[in-house]
């Protein structure tokens, strides 16, 4: 006999079971381990740049009777080199060589990316013309090839070696914030905002260039990464960093005669400038995402 619809068949009919267990649970976020560990290797990276030379004053200093000694001697945990300093100094006071020159052509091209990209996406005309054929050009010569050529016309040396990366690095921080501007241009809020007849600089700089603060970040945490790079490179070359300086480029010029003896004094900073390079990657890629859905959040 089927019972009527009504009250007590709507209180009584089964409900489906609550889901319990893993499934049911709100899915957690992994914690991210491998920023958590490059953040740490910054970290320690830039405090040995910035107090590696007052924890070890002699990383320098020459001990001719105590020269390659290899790893696990007495008072040289990594060894010695040919002229007898001891690896593990010169390690830790090279990062300030290292990473200073790294750090500077990453803010220089950032700047220069910042401005000439924001008034090319968006002025348009002659000005994106002119900054576009000059970052085409630069795009086309061989960063090593031409910082080699022009520190060898002017006598190379620390200084204009940053310079010369910071013209060099700028193409694509120029293209990348052009990329941006010219994405942000086309939307409704900055229609709005020349309805109310705002300055140009007013729209570029206050409402435009915070929107692309990630494409930003990102590249200059990248160009962090590649400058590093570049720079122990034209060390290794002799280019770069004078000799009798802590560097990590110069270690591993100096090394590679005894490598068999010590393997410690090339591979400990071929090590460093590799870990560090991709720990900037790393931060660099989260600080941008990071930033991308703060972006959206406010959106």
């Amino acid at each position: 006999m089927t019972q009527p619809l009504g009250a007590s068949s709507l209180t009584t009919s089964p409900q489906p079971p609550a889901l319990r267990g893993p499934s049911a649970r709100r899915p957690r976020r992994r914690r991210p381990v491998l920023v958590a560990l490059a953040l740490l290797v910054l970290g320690i990276a830039f405090g040995a740049a910035a107090f590696g030379s007052l924890i070890f004053p002699d990383a320098m200093t020459q001990d001719i009777l105590a020269s390659q000694l290899p790893p696990g001697s007495p008072g040289h945990p990594l060894g010695t080199d040919e002229l007898g300093r001891d690896v593990l100094q010169m390690s830790v006071a090279g990062a300030r060589s290292a990473l200073l020159g790294p750090v500077i052509v990453a803010l220089g091209s950032m700047a220069c990316g910042v401005v000439l990209g924001t008034l090319a996406g968006y002025q348009r005309g002659w000005i994106d013309f002119a900054v576009s054929r000059w970052t085409d050009l630069l795009l086309a010569l061989p960063v090593l090839l031409a910082a080699i050529v022009v520190s060898g016309v002017f006598g190379g040396g620390y200084w204009v070696t940053v310079v010369l990366l910071i013209v060099l690095f700028s193409p694509s921080d120029i293209r990348i914030v052009r990329a941006g501007v010219l994405e942000q241009s086309a939307r409704p809020y900055i229609e709005a905002a020349q309805m109310l007849s705002l300055s140009r600089w007013r729209v570029m700089f206050r409402h435009i260039l915070p929107n692309v603060t990630s494409l930003v970040v990102t590249n200059a945490m990248l160009n962090v990464a590649f400058a590093l790079v570049a720079f122990s490179s034209l060390s290794f070359l002799g280019v770069g960093v004078s000799p009798g300086i802590a560097d990590w480029g110069r270690q591993l010029t100096d090394g590679r005669a005894i490598m068999f003896v010590n393997p410690a004094a090339v591979f400990m900073p071929a090590l460093l400038i590799v870990v560090v390079a991709v720990a900037a990657n790393l931060v660099g890629d989260w600080i941008g995402q990071r930033l991308s859905r703060v972006g959206e959040d406010v959106r």
